[in-house]
């Protein structure tokens, strides 16, 4: 049997095709409309037959749709149904795990993913070097948001009226360095939109610097932070501004994995 005879073959050419059309309609820009017959047989290669017959089932799965005024396709309800199931599968600490240990291995130092709850912050995963002086964080434990850099982290993607509300309850000192003034914390929280990173430097404890950059979700919601933490005496103000966007890039990465669109302009929290 040849090749060109071989309906195993034949139906996988058909698949790659069917797929390279899901593909290009999703991939066009918000506002286009969709795509013309014409534009989906010059992107796949094939004529516009072909296109037809090959988007006839995927148009009575859903997987796209066309519009009856003008021909255009467009991604159908099935893919969104799909993408919302590839959601649910979703698990942020499986997704991070990786991401986390592999920046505890470049920088040296601990390493957290940490989740908002209310106004705190509770740590979800730790990873550590076991080389190096241990932190005594620990996954379960609770800190308040505004003067951790994961909080920060999180609060500065936040709606403003989280912000407020957490302003609301007062910035208790914890060390000498805690931003306790509510202009000031705004100022913060600016700073770390513009950089993408939040740094708590011995806010929470006196000892201790850490660099944190948020994790969104598939809307763009800040979820989660993931953070790099040491004594002072191994992360000087230096090492933090060479760590911070490294802790930013991770962060998106695993954001990028949970489906959260590309960084635009986030909206300020006020």
């Amino acid at each position: 049997m040849s090749a060109e005879t071989d309906p195993r073959r034949n139906a996988s050419v058909s698949l790659r095709r069917g797929l390279a059309i899901v593909e290009f309609v999703r991939r066009l820009p918000a506002g286009s409309g969709g795509a013309t017959l014409t534009q989906l047989a010059e992107a796949v290669g094939i004529n516009k037959s072909s296109v037809l017959r090959l988007s006839g089932p995927l148009l009575e799965a859903r997987l796209l749709d066309r519009d009856s005024a003008n021909g255009r396709f467009r991604l159908g309800t099935a893919a969104l149904a799909l993408w919302q199931a590839y959601l649910d599968q979703l698990d942020l600490r499986s997704v991070a795990s990786d991401h986390l240990r592999g920046l505890m291995r470049r920088t040296g130092h601990t390493c957290h993913l940490v989740l908002p709850d209310g106004h705190d912050v509770v740590y979800a995963d730790k990873v550590e070097d076991t080389t190096t002086v241990r932190m005594a964080s620990r996954i379960g434990a609770r800190m308040p948001a505004y003067r951790t850099a994961v909080g920060k982290a999180i609060l500065a993607f936040s709606p403003a009226d989280m912000v407020a509300d957490v302003l609301s309850d007062g910035l208790a000192p914890a060390t000498e360095h805690t931003i306790t003034d509510p202009a000031l914390f705004h100022e913060e929280l600016r700073r770390v939109r513009g950089r993408g990173y939040a740094i708590d430097d011995r806010e929470n404890e006196p000892e201790v610097r850490c660099v944190a950059a948020p994790v969104f979700d598939h809307n763009r919601d800040p979820i989660a932070a993931i953070s790099v933490s040491a004594l002072v005496s191994r992360l000087p103000p230096t090492r933090v501004r060479d760590l911070g966007p490294q802790v930013a890039e991770v962060a998106a990465r695993v954001s990028a994995e949970l489906g959260a669109p590309a960084a635009s302009q986030d909206p300020g929290a006020g």
